[in-house]
């Protein structure tokens, strides 16, 4: 470790101010104290990330906070401190981390090297959640999913997010909706809505076919509805709520909702172009019973 004098050195040459300061990247404009990061649930992935994601006290907005400096040093991923977890706590961490695999592999920003995590990531997550929520004493499971989350942390670093996110945070923010359940009540319709995008539809067909959903006979939109089936179901099983009416939300609301989620950085990221409108029509489709819901958003 550093030196008692070096630690005091880095305390006392802090930036300082308020969390709000560093909203963005690279705000930070002296060195960090090195970090370790130990996660005991298996969800952000932020043990492999340089960034914190921290409420506003008075928004309820989420603010990014990102700076290469703030990445741990070093990720102790062990399985054995997630088993304390509760039950909801493993669904909604879980579905967070296989929302971050869903979306890292499609974004804007991706490349080869995310490409490859993002892939890993939904493999691991994608067959291991309904696992540990069945048999939470699953140490090899459980160890499957923290790093089915690390490596989706690793593959966010690169690429960034996507709708599902930029459409959850409002809900958070205005409804208290636990952030694991609010991706996973909007993925699906974001999954749904971006599948009409040839690239990104190729791309959900790729993580399909990785996660062993789709067989040699399907073609790429068959596999995708497959791929959006399988996450719907991980969704029923971990408990998520399947209409926005579940988590409170009001009709009147969905323009507010709308206008935050299109102005949330996650949403520039998304592999097809979304307003204000689109966003609109996705919390429409959330609103709506799981069966009717179920369609295509053009």
């Amino acid at each position: 470790g550093l030196p008692d004098n070096a630690i005091r050195s880095l305390e006392e040459d802090a930036d300082g101010g308020q969390m709000k300061d560093y909203w963005g990247v690279g705000k930070a404009s002296k060195p960090m104290l090195p970090l370790i990061a130990v996660p005991t649930t298996a969800g952000t992935g932020s043990e492999c990330q340089s960034f914190a994601l921290i409420a506003d006290a008075d928004s309820h907005l989420k603010m990014a906070c990102g700076d290469p400096k703030a990445a741990p040093r070093i990720a102790l991923l062990d399985p054995q401190l997630t088993l304390t977890q509760p039950r909801m706590v493993t669904a909604d961490t879980g579905v967070d981390a296989l929302t971050h695999a869903g979306e890292s592999m499609v974004t804007t920003k991706r490349n080869e090297i995310s490409t490859l995590f993002s892939r890993e990531a939904f493999k691991l997550l994608c067959a291991n959640l309904a696992i540990v929520l069945e048999e939470p004493d699953n140490l090899m499971a459980r160890g499957r999913m923290q790093l089915g989350a690390a490596y989706a942390g690793m593959a966010i670093e690169a690429s960034m997010l996507g709708a599902a996110h930029a459409a959850a945070n409002p809900l958070t923010a205005h409804y208290d909706v636990i952030h694991g359940q609010a991706v996973g009540l909007m993925l699906p319709h974001v999954m749904r809505f971006n599948a009409n995008d040839p690239t990104t539809c190729h791309l959900y067909d790729d993580l399909a076919r990785s996660a062993r959903l789709a067989d040699n006979g399907m073609d790429i939109h068959n596999s995708t509805s497959v791929l959006i089936q399988r996450i719907e179901s991980l969704m029923n099983i971990a408990g998520i709520p399947r209409s926005a009416l579940d988590c409170g939300v009001e009709e009147p609301m969905i323009t507010t909702l709308a206008n935050e989620a299109a102005s949330q950085w996650t949403g520039t990221f998304n592999p097809r172009k979304i307003g204000v409108h689109d966003f609109e029509s996705l919390y429409h489709a959330a609103m709506l019973p799981r069966e009717e819901s179920a369609v295509n958003i053009a």
